[in-house]
Order: C-alpha cells, then structure tokens, then sequence
C-alpha cells in the first residue's frame, strides 16, 4: 500500500456535489484539494464497464495531465427489482442535452419500478469505487458500499444526485434529509473515503 506524501491531492471530478464532500472530509488533515475542472481538465470519456474501470480512467488522466496525485470516484445506484440497474450507466440515466438532471433520473427509476410491478421495500445499494493514482501510473482502490431502500415520493432538499430517493438501512429519512456529517458517516463515498484513510495517508 502506497502512502500519499504532500499536502495537495487533486480530486478528479466536475461534481461540485463530490468536491465539496471530499474538501470537508480531508480538510481537518491538511489536505489542500482542487479539482479537474479547477485545473481545466476536460471529462474524460467513462468507457469502463464497471466501476473501478471508470475511477481508473479518471484518476490516471488527470494525474498524467497535472503531475499530482489524483483521486477519482465512480460510483453509482443499483436496484435489486432492476437487476442492479442503472449502476455503472448511473449518471447516464440523468443525461440531457443541457446537462445531468436527477429529477428526471429518479422519476425514470421509480416509473420502472412501477413498469416491473415491483413490490416494496424497493432495496438498493450506493455503490463508491475511489481510486487514487500517482503520476508514475501506480494505483490504490478503495470501495465502500450503503445499503438500504428506495423511496417515493422524494423527500429532503439537500445531498446531489439520488439523495432524495435513498433512505440507508436503519434510518427513516433520507441522504437528502441528513446534514452533510450525518450523510458521510453512512454513504458508500464515507466507507470509501474511510478505507482510503486507513490505507494512504500518515
């Protein structure tokens, strides 16, 4: 296991959502985060099939391209009725032309839940593949894993993505009705982030 040395990590993404988690989780270790989209990076295209496929494709581009070490995340729902769709194609399923839009997202998952006569409670999983690469082409993996239910109609006004729609095992509100601590000490991206902790950082 490779321990990150510096105090500069940049965080592969255009989420704002995603940064603002990783800032306030390495923030108290000294860590000084930018993002892709900081350093001008374009998205690169998420052609992996799976998870750490597409955290490696992120994590070693913007490492190539800046000369820092880089953390990537991929990650994503999976419904148990939709035989763990929409998964890896996540964010896909909030594509439009003008940008991603979970509203839609969750509308269309809940619409195929009904379209499949799935019965309640409608379990699922979040799903978080982080991957930190070195310049030099070295990599570490880190997956986490939040395992609960899906509910409609949404509830909560905060967290990104599906948030409103997850509700973790255990809990009667959803990501989106907790303060960002009380979501990262539950979401998969918080077990993953932990794990990373644990494995490459003094």
């Amino acid at each position: 296991m490779r321990i990150l040395l510096g105090d500069k990590l940049l965080i592969a993404t255009h989420n704002a959502g995603k940064l603002a988690e990783f800032r306030e989780i390495l923030a108290p270790l000294g860590i000084t985060v930018s993002s892709a989209k900081e350093h001008g990076l374009p998205e690169p295209e998420e052609t992996g099939t799976t998870f750490v496929e597409n955290a490696r494709l992120k994590a070693h581009a913007a490492a190539k391209a800046t000369g820092l070490p880089a953390l990537a995340d991929d990650s994503g729902l999976e419904v148990a009725a939709l035989n763990g769709a929409p998964g890896v194609y996540t964010a896909d399923w909030a594509e439009t032309p003008s940008g991603r839009d979970f509203v839609m997202a969750m509308e269309k998952t809940h619409a195929k839940l009904i379209a499949a006569q799935a019965p309640e409670p409608w379990t699922a999983r979040f799903c978080c593949t982080l991957v930190l690469a070195w310049p030099d082409g070295h990599d570490e993996v880190f997956e986490g894993h939040a395992n609960g239910q899906l509910v409609w109609p949404r509830r909560g006004q905060d967290g990104h993505g599906y948030d409103p729609m997850f509700q973790p095992e255990n809990e009667t509100r959803t990501f989106a009705e907790m303060t960002h601590a009380e979501k990262n000490a539950l979401s998969h991206r918080g077990a993953a982030i932990s794990a990373l902790l644990k494995g490459s950082f003094q």
